[in-house]
C-alpha cells in the first residue's frame, strides 16, 4: 500500500483571506515503510509575507520571489501523489489550502475521503493531550531537534515517524526487516525482496501425509481439495 505524508507552509491561516501556500513537502511510504522518495518545492505566493507567518517558517517574500508558482508544479505534484491516501497533521488545514491552489491552477480538487488526519488519530489513541507534532515526538521519543522552525519537508518526515507510531507501523516494519529491503534512492519506490537461497524443507511427516490422503478420499470425486492435490 502506497501512502503520502505531506505538510504545507503558508502565508496565513485561511485561503479565503487571500493566503497562499509557500512550501509543500511530501514523503512516500510503501507498506508503511519510507522509501526515500520525496516531493519538495518552495512557491512564489505573489503577495507579501506577514510577520506572523515569517516567524513560524522563516520564508521571506524576497526568498520566494524567484520560486515557481503552484500552477507551474501542479502536474508534478499530482503525479507524485497519484491516487494514494494523504496523511497530514490537522489535515483540514493542508487540504483546504491545497484544494484552493489546485482550483486556482484549473486542476481538479482532491477527494476528501483520501485524507488521513494524524491529529484525529492521536486524539482517538490518547485520551489526554497535547497533540501538537512536537508533543507527539516527545511522547514517542522521536528526535525533532532539527525543527527549529517549521519546514514542510522536515515536518512531513517527522510526521511520517509519528504516523507509524500512531498506527503501530514500527512493529510491522521490524517484522519485515528480515525479508524486505527498501530502495532508498526513490527512483521507483519499489521493494526488493530477498529470496532464500534454498526453499524451506517440508515439515510434514509421512504419517501426516497418509492421514490427509485418507481423509480426502472420504470426500468424494467432486471434493475441491482434489484441485490442489499433487496426485489426482
Amino acid at each position: 500500500m502506497r501512502e503520502i505524508v505531506l505538510d504545507t507552509e503558508t502565508t496565513g491561516l485561511s485561503p479565503d483571506q487571500g493566503h497562499r501556500v509557500v512550501e509543500l513537502g511530501c514523503v512516500e511510504l510503501l507498506n508503511r515503510i519510507p522509501t526515500g522518495a520525496t516531493f519538495h518545492v518552495y512557491l512564489n505566493p505573489d503577495r507579501d509575507m506577514p510577520a506572523e507567518a515569517f516567524a513560524v517558517h522563516g520564508l521571506s517574500a524576497e526568498f520566494l520571489k524567484d520560486k515557481p508558482r503552484f500552477a507551474d508544479v501542479a502536474d508534478d505534484f499530482l503525479a507524485f501523489i497519484g491516487d494514494a491516501p494523504l496523511v497530514a497533521h490537522n489535515a483540514g488545514f493542508d487540504y483546504g489550502f491545497i484544494c484552493h491552489e489546485l482550483k486556482r491552477a484549473a486542476r481538479a480538487e482532491l477527494s476528501r475521503d483520501r485524507i488521513v488526519d494524524t491529529l484525529m488519530l492521536a486524539r482517538r489513541r490518547h485520551s489526554a493531550g497535547p497533540y501538537s507534532l512536537d508533543a507527539l515526538c516527545g511522547r514517542y521519543g522521536i528526535d525533532n531537534s532539527r525543527r527549529t522552525k517549521h519546514g514542510a519537508l522536515l515536518d512531513a518526515e517527522i510526521l511520517a515517524e509519528v504516523y507509524l507510531e500512531l498506527i503501530g507501523g514500527r512493529q510491522a516494519t521490524l517484522g519485515l526487516a528480515e525479508t524486505v529491503e527498501v530502495r532508498v534512492n526513490g527512483s521507483d519506490g519499489s521493494l526488493a525482496i530477498r529470496v532464500r537461497p534454498a526453499p524451506l524443507g517440508t515439515r510434514l511427516t509421512d504419517v501426516e501425509r497418509e492421514a490427509h490422503a485418507a481423509f480426502i478420499a472420504t470426500l468424494g470425486e467432486s471434493a475441491i481439495w482434489l484441485s490442489y492435490s499433487a496426485e489426482k
